[in-house]
This record gives structure tokens, C-alpha cells and sequence, in this order.
């Protein structure tokens, strides 16, 4: 399918949603029900399965999703948007929720440049960003063991100096094919 066709596609299904009022099974408000904010892995298959491994609906919790469920710079828009769902949006707990079989583990940043290069983006814009202070090496690695990468992540919101004292802070890891959830930091146990 190309992309105009499911442009198209998602253009008519919306119209038919909007007119038929589908929309009313799903109002809440922008305050989430669990008082909780989850960050978790973009992968597909987390899609339905997080929510419904962890009896999940529409309105219950603030959702972030990135590639891995990682919080990888302390100033970037991942941890913004925890700090914002703290102070803001009345979440009280934070969950870093990351999967086995991720396509962050052990990802190295030669093959996604090469890929870039293959794609169209020239070695002369490669090496501005490089001069500029950009290291594709680390900007682009993703993590040898999703619970090393869980446990760094929960340290890194703990730790962070805006983070207000008290939230617990939990880390775990689903089975993207059950649902299964293994428990790596228990954030009520600090």
C-alpha cells in the first residue's frame, strides 16, 4: 500500500468516525483516571497488548512512546513530557515499561547511517552534524539488555533535580507476545 492510498484510507475511515459520533465511547478528560504517566516502546505490537496486559483504558494514564521506552538525555522531550504529567496533569507514579525482542537492543549506529546514506542523505550533511557535536555512535545506540536500559531509565527520571520528591518511580519489562510483565524496579520500595 503506498502512502497516499493509506492517507486516503485514514481520510475516509475519519470522516465516517466523526459523522457517526464514534468519538463518544472515548471522551475523558486530559487528567489521567490512574493518576499515572507510562513511558513505553513504540513497537507495534505494544499498541493493544500494553494496555490490555494492564487493564487499561481510554483516559486511564498519560502515554509516551519513543524507540525502547528510554529516557535518553535528562533535557530532552521524554522527560519533559514526565514532568509535565506530574506538575500538570495530576499524575502521582511513573512506569518505564520496556519488551523483550526489541529492535533497541543491540542496535548500532552503522547500519541505520548506512541506511540514511542508501536513502539520500549525502556524507557532507553526515559530516556537518558530526562537526557540529553530534556522535552518531551514541545518539543512535540503543542498549545490550532491556533491564540495564529499564534501570538506567528509572534512575535517570529518580535522580532528575525537577523531579518532586515522594513519586514512585517503577521499571518493567512486557513479553511482547503474552503480556507477561517481569518486575525490575519496584519504585514503592525506596
Amino acid at each position: 500500500m503506498d502512502s497516499s492510498s493509506l492517507l486516503n484510507d485514514i481520510l475516509d475511515f475519519n470522516k465516517k468516525f466523526v459523522e457517526e459520533r464514534e468519538y463518544e465511547k472515548y471522551e475523558t478528560t486530559k487528567y489521567p483516571n490512574k493518576k499515572a504517566v507510562i513511558l513505553t516502546c513504540m513497537d507495534t505490537r505494544l499498541l493493544e497488548l500494553l494496555p490490555k496486559a494492564l487493564n487499561l483504558g481510554n483516559g486511564d494514564v498519560k502515554l509516551i512512546k519513543n524507540a525502547g521506552g528510554i529516557v535518553s538525555h535528562p533535557f530532552g522531550s521524554i522527560m519533559r513530557s514526565i514532568l509535565i504529567a506530574l506538575y500538570q496533569l495530576q499524575a502521582k507514579e511513573v512506569f518505564v515499561i520496556a519488551h523483550h525482542d526489541c529492535g533497541m537492543s543491540g542496535l548500532k549506529a552503522e547500519p541505520v547511517v548506512a541506511e540514511m546514506k542508501e536513502r539520500g542523505v549525502s556524507q557532507e550533511t553526515l559530516d556537518t552534524l558530526a562537526y557540529s557535536g553530534v556522535d552518531f555512535n551514541q545518539w543512535l545506540h540503543g542498549f545490550d539488555s532491556v533491564t540495564d536500559s529499564v534501570k538506567h531509565s528509572v534512575e535517570m527520571i529518580k535522580k532528575h533535580p525537577l523531579m518532586p520528591g515522594g513519586v514512585p518511580v517503577h521499571g518493567l519489562v512486557i513479553d511482547p507476545r503474552t503480556g507477561k510483565l517481569d518486575l525490575v524496579v519496584d519504585g514503592n520500595q525506596d
